[in-house]
């Protein structure tokens, strides 16, 4: 009897090397981000895609907050195209980083997802900062 995992093979080596490699450059985790801030190694833009309420309640420190509903060219202008942008959300639950991380790439900025989010931070044993650290957008945006 074959079990459930076995009903479908598994990929060959070669193939598998390509999947997990090119999930790498489209996600990094929350034990990464963590790591690079601890060593003041952070050449990337943190970016809270939740609403306004959601980032005051509880945030990822050091993480801007444009909400993903907001992210337009006009609010990116400052930023250079070669800037990589690392978006979460609340957590696996939510899409919001991946609508974020969309809206990114279509504006031609490198982009990549930290998984898990929110959740995953805390997941990690890791604080949140509270309250507004940078400026915010007035508009109420996705509160997801």
């Amino acid at each position: 009897m074959t079990s459930l995992v076995c009903a479908i093979p598994a990929a060959s080596s070669a193939i598998a090397l390509m999947h997990f490699s090119n999930r790498l450059t489209f996600e990094t985790d929350c034990s990464d981000v963590f790591a690079s801030q601890q060593a003041d190694e952070v050449d990337f833009v943190l970016l809270d895609v939740r609403g306004p309420q959601a980032y005051e309640r509880g945030h990822v420190p050091g993480a801007l907050n444009i909400p993903g509903r907001l992210i337009t060219a006009d609010v990116l202008a400052a930023y250079p195209k070669s800037t990589l942008f690392v978006v979460y959300c609340a957590g696996p639950h939510c899409n919001g980083a991946n609508k974020a991380a969309v809206k990114l790439a279509a504006l031609e900025y490198p982009v990549k997802e930290m998984i898990g989010g929110v959740t995953g931070w805390l997941d990690e044993g890791f604080e949140l900062s509270r309250g507004i650290e940078r400026p915010v957008s007035a508009a109420i945006g996705c509160e997801c």
